[in-house]
């Protein structure tokens, strides 16, 4: 079963029609979107022009029965508070909501899809090939 966990900046690429992201998500057998990267999208798409545009595509993706929307819960913290420290003690710090993303990724065993290479130095997170290159 393949799963992965969508990036806020895959999404956007999704939306742009990046091959190499549609293949993950056709591929896939469930596709995962943190409440983190929601929440990510929405403060970029009240931002822009084309709110309800954005929403809609969103509401719409959502609804697919391979996506799944996950909650940051009391196992997820714990992961997070271990990637934290970790990354500080390797001075090697990534922007919060990356780590909450991982963490989420990490908890339910999907491969992380993103095109942030701040990723690759999360320990014990699955990563998508294209990040490695």
């Amino acid at each position: 079963m393949k799963k992965i966990m969508l990036d806020t900046n895959t999404y956007a690429r999704y939306i742009l029609g990046d091959p190499a992201v549609l293949t993950q998500i056709i591929e896939a057998d469930t596709i995962y979107l943190s409440s983190i990267v929601i929440g990510e999208l929405i403060a970029g798409f009240l931002g822009g022009s084309q709110i309800n545009k954005n929403r809609d595509n969103l509401n719409m993706f959502i609804s697919k029965s391979t996506v799944q929307v996950l909650q940051v819960g009391v196992e997820t913290s714990e992961i997070y508070a271990e990637l934290k420290n970790g990354l500080k003690r390797m001075g090697t710090p990534i922007p919060t909501n990356d780590i909450w993303i991982a963490a989420c990724a990490i908890e339910n065993g999907a491969k992380m899809v993103s095109y942030d290479k701040h990723f690759l130095h999360i320990q014990g997170l699955r990563l998508w090939e294209e990040l490695k290159k």
